[in-house]
């Protein structure tokens, strides 16, 4: 499945063929982009596509100002067409979900498990295909750095960007409420990860507690650092091997730093990356296209300089006005993103609005 699919099945609304992803700090690994050529796309590339149509696509892409592009899938063809058309190609990756019925059936045990001791792996929660690895379990670990290995090591292969590298949504984007007809104002024990046996000891030979008999462990400041410190290790050891392959590293994140800790565990101002993508998807939360910009600032505060930041703007969201996603690239740049990272269907219109505001 992909991301498309994904989101079209939690209620997110549906997307068309998407575009280009994204550049990082590889201005050391190769000579800098122009100035203006600083956004990015997300892209699942369509296997029927044709390198002739492809040359056109991508080479439209670039004169509207997209310096990468991240392809959910492998597909030489398209890696080697952004590339001829002076792109970045690198491969979006699904990190900590995994929908493999292979390894489902191989490893069970690899799944995170709820506060009620439900695995993903027979459990999912929200959607059938929320299936979370457990990131403190050595074998998940080696089974990443594997995969991440033999992605890196493709030649056409630019870089690698980490999605769904996190927890599963303590509490989903308040949109969502309604259709799974849930009141998530708290921490619901059966949306809660991890606490299978290996994460409970771990945690308990530093603090001498088992979370499961705490009263409240969702208020526990150390049990909440210890899952934003399991996620920030599983980076690292992605990072690792990126940097081996002297490629650039980025992540797809929530949409700011407080955000993201609260809801899926991510302390991404930690990361050891060469740029982050947070998805600062505003109708998810309610929103209106003023917040990007505030989302953007507090993101880019936070950071302290240490990674450039990419804006991910939603295109279903600005509903087809190109005066509102105008709107919202200005205030994400303004408020000091390098530049936005498109998913959605890349129309001649919206290439049209990234070539102006390039």
């Amino acid at each position: 499945m992909n991301k498309r699919h994904f989101i079209k099945s939690l209620g997110l609304g549906g997307l068309a063929m998407m575009g280009p992803s994204l550049v990082t700090k590889a201005a050391a690994l190769k000579p800098a982009a122009p100035a203006a050529r600083q956004h990015r796309v997300w892209v699942t590339p369509h296997h029927e596509d044709t390198a002739s149509e492809l040359q056109q696509r991508y080479a439209a892409f670039r004169e509207a100002g997209i310096g990468v592009v991240y392809f959910e899938e492998d597909s030489e063809l398209h890696f080697r067409a952004a590339k001829d058309a002076g792109m970045e190609a690198h491969r979006w990756f699904w990190t900590m979900n995994k929908v493999d019925g292979e390894l489902l059936a191989q490893h069970p045990e690899w799944y995170s498990e709820n506060r009620n001791g439900q695995s993903c792996a027979t459990h999912p929660p929200y959607v059938d295909h929320y299936r979370f690895l457990c990131p403190n379990k050595t074998e998940v670990a080696a089974y990443l750095r594997q995969q991440a290995e033999q992605v890196l090591s493709k030649d056409y292969v630019d870089g690698i960007q980490l999605d769904f590298i996190r927890f599963v949504d303590v509490i989903l984007p308040v949109n969502l409420w309604p259709k799974y007809n849930i009141d998530q104002s708290r921490e619901l024990p059966e949306y809660d990860f991890c606490y299978c046996g290996h994460c409970r000891e771990k945690y308990k030979a530093v603090y001498g507690a088992d979370p499961l008999e705490m009263p409240h462990p969702d208020q526990s400041p150390s049990w909440r650092t210890f899952r934003y410190n399991s996620i920030t290790n599983m980076v690292r050891i992605m990072a690792e091997v990126a940097r081996q392959h002297n490629k650039p590293i980025t992540a797809a994140v929530f949409p700011t730093p407080e955000i993201a800790k609260r809801i899926v565990r991510q302390d991404w101002v930690n990361w050891p990356l060469d740029a982050v993508c947070p998805m600062i998807y505003h109708s998810f939360y309610k929103e209106s296209v003023t917040w990007i910009g505030d989302a953007v600032a507090e993101g880019v505060k936070a950071l302290h300089g240490s990674c450039p930041l990419y804006a991910g703007l939603f295109l279903p969201a600005f509903k087809g006005d190109m005066g509102q996603l105008k709107e919202g690239i200005r205030l994400a740049v303004e408020n000091g993103a390098a530049g936005v990272s498109i998913f959605g269907k890349v129309t001649p219109e919206v290439l049209a609005v990234l070539r102006e505001m390039a």
